[in-house]
C-alpha cells in the first residue's frame, strides 16, 4: 500500500517504520526530519490541515502516530501539547486525509484509556467503556470518540490499536517491573499489528487491544486475533 504515516519520526514511528517500509510505500510528515530509509520525508504538522491534504493525496491509508513530548509530563505545556496530538491533530488529519480521498486510517490509541490496574488486577474487558481521568488517558480517550466522528462524518473505516508500552527491539524483553515486562510489546509485533489493522478494511470503527500479553495474565488480546489474525510473535516474560 502507499501509506501517509503522520508522526513517523517520533517513539512508535521509528521503531515500527523500518517494518512497514518493508512491505509498503510510506510517505511519512512530521515536524521532524525522519531517519533515512526507503521512504519519503515532508516536513509538516498534524494540525496544518493543507500539508496534510496534500501529503495525503495517492496514498490508500493514513497512519496516526503523533504524539506529545514527554520532557515535561504533566505541565500545563506538555498537558496543551498532548491534546493538540491527541485530539485536535488526529480530527484534522482525519478530516484532512479524507479531503484527499483516503479511506482507512489506523490510529495509535493506548490501553491508557483505562486506569492502570492494581498489581492483583487485570485491565477491563475491552468491551468496558474507557473511563481513565488523568490528562493522557483522557486524551487518548477523547481521541476514539474522534475516530468515531470521523467515521460517521466522512465514511471511513478506522482501526484504533490500544497499544501497551512499545518497545524497541533491542530493549525487548524489558527488564524492569513485572507489569511493564508483561504487557510490553515488542517494536515487531506492534509493526505486524498495524499492518494487519491497515488490512482490515470496511468496518467503521474497530478499537483493539495489542499486547505482548500472549497469556493473557493482564490483558484480553482475543479481539485482535480473531479479527486481524495477530498474535505476538515475540514470547513475554512472567
Amino acid at each position: 500500500m502507499r501509506i501517509l504515516m503522520i508522526g513517523g519520526s517520533g517513539l512508535v514511528g521509528t521503531m515500527i517504520l523500518p517494518h512497514l517500509a518493508r512491505q509498503h510505500e510510506i510517505r511519512v510528515l512530521d515536524p521532524r526530519p525522519s531517519a533515512p530509509g526507503p521512504w519519503e520525508y515532508v516536513a509538516g504538522d498534524a494540525t496544518d490541515f493543507a500539508a496534510v491534504t496534500e501529503a495525503a493525496v495517492d496514498t490508500d491509508a493514513l497512519v496516526y502516530l503523533a504524539m506529545g513530548p514527554l520532557a515535561g509530563w504533566g505541565e500545563v505545556a506538555n498537558v496543551a501539547a498532548h491534546f493538540d496530538a491527541n485530539v485536535k491533530g488526529l480530527h484534522l488529519a482525519l478530516w484532512a486525509a479524507a479531503e484527499a480521498g483516503v479511506r482507512h486510517a489506523v490510529v495509535a490509541s493506548s490501553m491508557s484509556v483505562y486506569p492502570n490496574p492494581a498489581d492483583d488486577e487485570t485491565y477491563p474487558d475491552p468491551d468496558t467503556p474507557p473511563g481513565a481521568t488523568d490528562f493522557y488517558g483522557l486524551t487518548k480517550r477523547l481521541g476514539e470518540q474522534v475516530g468515531q466522528a470521523a467515521v460517521a462524518e466522512h465514511g471511513i473505516s478506522l482501526v484504533a490499536l490500544r497499544l501497551c508500552l512499545p518497545t524497541p527491539d533491542d530493549r525487548w524483553p524489558r527488564d524492569d517491573d513485572r507489569w511493564s515486562r508483561t504487557i510490553a510489546t515488542s517494536a515487531r509485533d506492534t509493526a505486524s499489528a498495524v499492518d494487519a489493522a491497515l488490512a482490515y478494511r470496511g468496518h467503521g470503527f474497530t478499537a483493539l487491544t495489542i499486547s505482548g500479553d500472549a497469556a493473557g495474565r493482564m490483558t484480553n488480546i482475543d479481539a485482535a486475533r480473531r479479527l486481524l489474525d495477530w498474535e505476538p510473535q515475540d514470547p513475554t516474560k512472567p
